[in-house]
């Protein structure tokens, strides 16, 4: 009986390493946290807290608010694939497979449309409504994406989509929600995931 228990346990794992994306890091959920305060804290002590007071005109805060967040994006998207690759390694997993091209594709077009629609923003100046939907985008962008993934990735997606829609509402206070959402909940979220699977 116990061998037949343990024989269903393993084709159980291996049929969710063939259909889930597992090799996602806790510890590149946390990085990614700790980056995007940093760039939070950035564009609120640098620009948004008194831009009259930066000797800049409105162009050139936007081109910083821009490049600030271009550099938080790609610094953890580094963390995530460092992270990710070393887990998998770990695993004996290959990073790149079929699942993590569903995976990525299935996050990729929310995030597209979000990044295209924010930018569009930025453009004409409509800069309070940007972390509003960077927060929805993102958050649905992880809704379509968790079920090849872990479950609490669900969850983290419409957390983040219900603190846009609250920045959305107050939006003098959106980089408060954007911090919270981008900063706090992915480090949340990352000591979350790393106790569970990556400790294991």
């Amino acid at each position: 009986m116990e061998k037949q228990l343990d024989d269903l346990k393993a084709i159980r794992e291996m049929m969710e390493k063939s259909t889930r994306f597992l090799s996602l890091s806790g510890l590149s959920g946390i990085m990614a946290g700790i980056t995007a305060t940093v760039g939070a804290a950035f564009a609120w002590f640098y620009i948004l807290s008194n831009p009259s007071a930066t000797g800049l005109d409105r162009y050139q805060q936007l081109t910083i608010l821009f490049v600030d967040a271009v550099v938080v994006l790609f610094i953890s998207i580094g963390f995530g694939i460092y992270f990710s690759a070393r887990k998998a390694r770990k695993s004996n997993q290959k990073l790149f497979n079929k699942v993590t091209q569903k995976t990525l594709y299935n996050l990729s077009i929310p995030l597209m449309a979000g990044g295209i629609f924010s930018f569009i923003c930025l453009i004409r100046g409509d800069v309070e409504i940007i972390a509003a939907t960077t927060l929805i985008f993102y958050g649905l962008a992880l809704v379509n994406a968790s079920k090849y993934t872990f479950d609490e990735i669900h969850y983290l997606g419409i957390t983040e989509i219900v603190l846009g829609i609250g920045a959305a509402i107050f939006l003098h206070t959106g980089i408060i929600f954007w911090t919270i959402g981008f900063g706090i909940c992915h480090i949340i979220y990352g000591l979350i995931l790393y106790k569970k699977y990556d400790l294991k």
